[in-house]
């Protein structure tokens, strides 16, 4: 796989013309993908609730692009408040819980994610081929 390939979440795809995700190679890139439940087009309520749907939909994206959460090499998050970060830090864990075996991570406050969004990330995978 050398050309562009691009995918999307099913039932969470942009309103703009753009993809969920993009891979080319082994390279695989999502764009921000939020914590929207994509049986119901809706933000569950709370930190806890969107962080756990977020990284489901991380799960879906990854294996729509050929990817699983092994081959995750950096995560960007952005996060409402950072005080907000144990709830983010609970489902890290979940998804990533080996010590030896996390990929790198940058959590950023972004007061201005759009109500009622409190949490979105990008992914950044590497797909061993």
């Amino acid at each position: 796989m050398s050309k562009r390939v691009s995918f999307d979440l099913p039932g969470v795809e942009h309103t703009n013309p753009i993809p969920g995700g993009c891979r080319i190679g082994s390279f695989l890139m999502t764009s921000g993908v939020s914590g929207k439940d994509p049986r119901t087009g809706k933000f569950p309520e709370g930190i806890d609730a969107q962080c756990a749907q977020m990284f489901a939909n991380v799960r879906t994206l990854l294996a729509e692009g050929g990817a699983a959460p092994e081959d995750v090499i950096k995560v960007n998050v952005w996060i409402k408040d950072k005080i907000l970060r144990p709830h983010l830090n609970r489902e890290w864990l979940a998804m990533f819980p080996d010590g030896h075996s996390r990929p790198a991570r940058h959590t950023f406050a972004s007061p201005d994610l759009d109500p009622p969004m409190l949490v979105q990330c990008e992914v950044i995978a590497v797909i061993a081929q």
